[in-house]
């Protein structure tokens, strides 16, 4: 009897095996699944390869091999000065983001400030106005004819005080964009930080903000360390600003100088595009790694044993309404006042900056021309059906192939390492990628929404990964086996034993990936074509056409709709305490 039950008790995810010549043996679903993966993977990266050492023929086709595209970057006078403007750029960006994003959670986890909870939801709303929306709130706010500019001109008798259109200006709009998820991010790391190490250090006498200084964040220097890369990486690979603020400023990045050569006005030079992506691959790829080697070290900082510990809450005394005061002016800085920006220009007929005039013009035209029949209706159904069917096509996906790696099935592990790569590529890249397979394929999809779909689903394996591997690893196989042992099979156990106890994080997954995918500018910008437009390509056009109150007014309505799904997954993974 033990014997038998032995037998049941074998790894869950032994399916029979195919041996290959070297030894290796793999399940047949594992090698379905690596196909899946290498099919969609593999070809964006090979035809941008491709693509960088041919000529582009007028239709777009690959012309006569070529070096010419690399020698240009080496020896032209565009590259050099562009990989320094994203490298001042990024770095600027991260320290903003770092510096207030970190004093903003050493408030809330670690003082007794009043209301410091709501700082959470504050940031979870925050993070529902997309990215594009954000950056032409700031322009309007710091533009030539925008408040600040008028209030700082009538107070010191000065024509344009602040140019906002420069490197300095895509620096704060980047940075102050990515407080909210430094704050979040960071709030974790404080928050499961053993606070015994700065009571020793105040009760050696030194100041509260002191022991912050030299005990909290050096205990968080390996955290910290990632996440300023992370932000970097971000700001490196980031187009919504770089394109708005810079390429207005003449400030050109990498990311614009691809995207500049794939909507050539003569015809598209997409073998200077690829080289270019390539080369911001590599450096891509080498700041990952450098990250990697990072966290190697990070056990010679850990704090939490197996003795327990409590994160320590100081009180400021009269101070804690002062920093209430600091939390709040970061929360209207970082969301109410771009989004009050954006409605109040929503109600102009035109836009004229802000004064007592401007007030009497006061108009629901913007509001009803969107609501009526047109392209905004086209919009909306567009993005709606591209969110909904990218998560619906990531989230069953990555599930199973979690299943197979926390389960630890012969080569899963080759699973997890294809689903990672989308990360080395940027999204504008990955743009470019798509649009050189999709013009050189004989299926017709160029211009048409399943290609956006389908390179969205590519772009956001990772996130699914992420999600669905983390709630695989809550889930004990004694629940499986029992199942197994019972008499049903392996596919009955994963529908009806693991995908109910996974569905509050799938759906999590689900809604993130839906957020994610339908605020993106620079994946299907250069993949969309007439009748398949998608709700931030047309805010992206709208900015560039000068239709700013049009923009403003469907950039209201969105932001409320994305206000919503941000608060569903707040409350989601709060309730079943996944973190974010």
């Amino acid at each position: 009897m033990t014997t038998q039950i032995e037998d049941h008790r074998r790894p869950f995810l032994a399916w029979p095996a195919l041996r290959w010549p070297d030894g290796l043996r793999l399940s047949p679903l594992v090698l379905v699944l690596i196909g899946i993966l290498l099919i969609a993977v593999v070809p964006p990266g090979l035809f941008l390869l491709n693509a960088s050492v041919h000529e582009t023929l007028p239709d777009g086709s690959n012309g006569a091999f070529t070096w010419r595209f690399y020698q240009q970057l080496v020896s032209g006078r565009f590259f050099l000065p562009s990989l320094v403007n994203t490298m001042i750029y990024a770095c600027g960006s991260a320290v903003i983001a770092i510096t207030i994003g970190t004093v903003q959670a050493l408030i809330v986890e670690r003082t007794n400030t009043p209301g410091r909870k709501l700082a959470f939801l504050a940031a979870i709303i925050s993070l529902g106005v997309p990215h594009i929306l954000y950056t032409v709130a700031w322009l309007l706010l710091l533009g030539r004819s925008g408040p600040v500019n008028d209030l700082i001109s009538s107070l010191f008798n000065t024509t344009q005080a602040l140019d906002v259109y420069s490197l300095w200006g895509m620096m704060l709009i980047e940075g102050v964009g990515f407080v909210p998820l430094t704050f979040l991010l960071m709030s974790a790391v404080l928050r499961s930080t053993d606070a015994s190490f700065e009571e020793a250090a105040m009760m050696s006498g030194a100041s509260p903000l002191r022991a912050f200084a030299s005990v909290t964040l050096r205990m968080a220097l390996p955290a910290l360390a990632g996440l300023t890369l992370l932000i970097f990486v971000k700001a490196f690979e980031s187009f919504e600003v770089p394109a708005l603020v810079g390429l207005a400023g003449n400030v050109n990045v990498i990311t614009t100088m691809i995207y500049q050569s794939s909507r050539h006005a003569g015809s598209p030079n997409y073998g200077e595009a690829g080289a270019y992506s390539i080369c911001l691959i590599v450096i891509l790829l080498g700041l990952m790694i450098w990250q990697n080697q990072l966290s190697r070290h990070a056990n010679r900082y850990q704090t939490i044993t197996g003795k327990g510990f409590r994160p320590r809450v100081i009180d400021l005394g009269g101070w804690r309404f002062a920093a209430a005061a600091l939390l709040i002016g970061l929360f209207l800085m970082v969301t109410v006042i771009p989004v009050a920006m954006l409605a109040f220009t929503s109600f102009q007929p035109f836009y004229g900056g802000v004064s007592v005039e401007s007030f009497t013009r006061l108009s629901l035209e913007n509001y009803q021309s969107l609501l009526g029949p047109g392209s905004f209706r086209d919009s909306i159904l567009n993005t709606l059906t591209l969110g909904a069917t990218t998560a619906t096509i990531v989230v069953p996906f990555t599930a199973l192939c979690a299943w197979l790696v926390v389960r630890r099935a012969r080569g899963a592990w080759i699973i997890d390492q294809i689903a990672s790569v989308p990360l080395v590529f940027p999204a504008i890249i990955l743009s470019v990628a798509f649009l050189d397979v999709f013009v050189n394929s004989s299926l017709p999809l160029y211009g048409t929404l399943l290609s956006v779909i389908l390179a969205s689903s590519v772009r956001y394996l990772p996130y699914g990964m992420r999600y669905a591997v983390a709630g695989a690893m809550q889930v004990h196989t004694d629940l499986e086996e029992a199942a197994t042992i019972s008499g049903a099979s392996r596919a009955r156990v994963f529908f009806k034993i693991l995908a109910p106890l996974l569905a509050a994080t799938l759906i999590s997954s689900w809604l993130l990936i839906f957020l994610l995918s339908v605020q993106a500018v620079s994946l299907p910008l250069l993949l969309v074509g007439p009748g398949s437009e998608v709700m931030a390509v047309t805010l992206f056009e709208l900015w560039q056409n000068g239709q700013v109150t049009e923009l403003a007014a469907m950039g209201v309505l969105w932001i409320a709709l994305m206000t919503c799904v941000s608060v569903m997954f707040h409350m989601l993974t709060r309730r079943h305490q996944m973190t974010i």
